[in-house]
């Protein structure tokens, strides 16, 4: 069975709590404090494993516990760090806060990871409260929660062309024909149950991943047959390919068959009306009077879309488009699936907030709370649109204007925790 959603509800381990101990060594009967600091509870964690091609292990488990961190120990020895709880996705999957409907994470890179949920920080020992004047502190600070959501995900397979059109066109065999995939191929309707992907390399030394996505009829955005289920894995697609039959040996009209799929996968997304796309009439081998394909071609040309005659059965004007559709991928930009302010920002309550604290060591500005704490744990510093999004959250919170009025100026260094950056406005 293919399942591409699924919801779950996650929970990262609560950090230790921090001990109260004092000293108690022969002939020190009065020693100090040294009750050790909790340790950090488990993490929950996202990982892409280029193995998994269905979210089909989370229709069965539904919850996912981390495990708290060790209390502090005597000797000011600090408790045992639990480990992260990894959850294995397959490359593609989008994941959201259920609360919010936000963008936690769309993973895209096999072996990427991220935190879905932060363990808890330890609370710390008594020595920290040890002062002049209380010299015996007999309190400690407890553990903090660890952050606990339910999420859903949400599979968007990964493919540069997507191959769009009725069931029985012959998209499993276009597939089939160019690619090394072995789709069920058979006569009749919905042969194709699941995405089939396959890698075409129709000019010497470039190749592009080609989607076979199934289901399309109309209605397919109310989600009348198998629609719904798989409109979102051609989100991610730079071209469309859309294939029709030429032959009208199912009985219907080649251009309404064109009109009534296009108005399915443009009324499911904007974004998706975007969508460069190249039609191909196939079948050209059944077809018995040309001048039906001619009368196709003006209807298609007058819309804007280009036109190639192809049978994928006996691979006539197939290597055309290839090379054709391989050209334009070149000349198509990456496009980001999620827009920046669909991501998700930490939601906080104000004490949080509020408990960001600014100082200068010397000439370096520096940040640091709770909350900071938190949105740099889940940033991946190496990733571009991870830095991005992380300035913007700081920018959000209004910690760029305070350290503005701090007269922090271009150039300037800021300390966040032991990461240091260049401040530029």
């Amino acid at each position: 069975m293919f399942v591409d959603v699924a919801k779950i509800h996650i929970k990262a381990g609560n950090g230790g709590n921090g001990r109260v101990s004092f000293r108690r060594e022969k002939y020190v009967p009065d020693g100090g404090p040294d009750g050790g600091d909790g340790g950090r509870g488990g993490s929950i964690v996202a990982y892409v494993d280029s193995s998994m091609r269905t979210l089909m292990d989370f229709r069965y488990k539904t919850k996912y516990f981390a495990e708290p961190g060790e209390d502090g120990g005597k000797k000011k020895m600090t408790g045992k760090t639990s480990e992260d709880l990894v959850i294995s996705v397959p490359q593609g999957t989008i994941i959201r806060d259920l609360n919010t409907g936000k963008v936690i994470a769309d993973l895209k890179e096999p072996g990427q990871r991220v935190v879905l949920a932060k363990g808890g920080r330890g609370g710390k020992g008594n020595w920290h409260y040890a002062t002049p004047t209380r010299q015996a502190p007999t309190f400690a600070e407890k553990g903090f929660n660890g952050i606990e959501r339910s999420i859903s995900l949400e599979l968007k397979m990964l493919a540069d062309v997507g191959l769009l059109g009725y069931p029985n066109v012959g998209k499993s065999t276009f597939l089939a024909a160019t690619t090394k995939a072995k789709p069920k191929i058979a006569n009749y309707h919905f042969t194709t149950l699941q995405p089939n992907l396959g890698v075409v390399e129709a000019i010497k030394g470039k190749s592009f991943v080609l989607a076979d996505i199934p289901g399309l009829i109309e209605g397919a955005k109310e989600g009348v047959g198998l629609g719904l289920e798989f409109l979102r894995h051609v989100e991610r697609t730079k071209i469309l390919i859309h294939v029709v039959d030429i032959s009208g040996h199912e009985g219907r009209e080649p251009y309404e068959d064109f009109c009534i799929i296009n108005k399915e996968v443009f009324g499911y997304s904007d974004r998706l009306s975007t969508r460069k796309q190249v039609v191909a009439a196939n079948k050209m081998d059944l077809l018995e009077d040309n001048e039906v394909y001619e009368a196709f071609k003006a209807k298609i040309e007058a819309d804007g879309y280009p036109v190639f005659p192809i049978s994928a059965a006996t691979g006539e004007g197939v290597d055309e488009l290839l090379n054709y559709v391989t050209t334009m991928l070149d000349s198509i930009e990456d496009e980001p699936l999620i827009d920046e302010e669909d991501y998700f920002v930490e939601d906080l309550d104000i004490s949080d907030v509020n408990e960001i604290k600014f100082f200068k060591d010397e000439d370096v500005y520096c940040v640091e709370g709770q909350f900071i704490e938190r949105i740099l744990y889940s940033t991946d510093l190496t990733d571009i649109e991870s830095l991005r999004r992380f300035q913007n959250v700081l920018k959000l919170r209004g910690v760029f204007d305070h350290l503005r009025e701090m007269g922090i100026e271009d150039g300037d260094t800021v300390r966040i925790f032991e990461i240091e950056f260049e401040f530029y406005a």
